[in-house]
């Protein structure tokens, strides 16, 4: 036991020798005055939307919508013909084809006995859109000089500082040890 103990400082000893050095340089913040800011640009192209519209004269043809009203009634009264001259099983192929050919004549007398020439014309307004191409500049950063302990130095940064930069300042002895 006491030969362990013996041992201790010299294990302490050879710990603290192996152990890195301490460094002497020292890191801070600290503010430095901007004396002059001047934006960096870079070229870029924009597209930006152009609608092109026209007028163009069309053919109005008129168009028939045929009325429902009328093919359903002669649906109907079809039905009802066909339904009373048919007797027994030939009742219901009579009660259909009565409806079917009622419905066709209801729907044709609703259409206008006489169609207006299809020679009219109209105005249509037509519209497209493309894209065109501008060069424009776009600000890509900023070259900042500023003020600190009496010099003048110079940096680029992404954004407008302000009146002031904050800077990282690294201090190391010169022929220290």
């Amino acid at each position: 036991m006491i030969r362990l103990l013996a041992l201790v400082p010299g294990l302490v000893m050879a710990a603290c020798s192996t152990a890195p050095e301490r460094s002497a340089e020292m890191v801070y913040g600290d503010m430095a005055e901007v004396i002059r800011v001047e934006p960096l640009y870079q070229p870029v192209q924009v597209a930006r939307p152009v609608n092109r519209c026209w007028t163009e004269q069309v053919v109005d043809t008129p168009t028939w919508q045929p009325h429902v009203g009328a093919t359903l009634a002669g649906g109907v009264v079809g039905g009802l013909i066909g339904s009373r001259l048919g007797r027994g099983r030939g009742r219901t192929p009579l009660t259909v084809a009565g409806t079917l050919a009622g419905a066709a004549i209801g729907n044709r007398l609703s259409r206008p006995a006489y169609a207006a020439p299809a020679t009219a014309l109209r105005d249509v307004r037509r519209c497209t859109t493309s894209s065109q191409y501008e060069q424009r500049q776009q600000v890509v950063g900023y070259r900042v000089d500023y003020r600190y302990a009496g010099q003048t130095f110079t940096t680029q940064t992404l954004r407008h500082p302000g009146r002031y930069i904050r800077m990282r300042v690294q201090v190391d002895p010169v022929g220290g040890g």
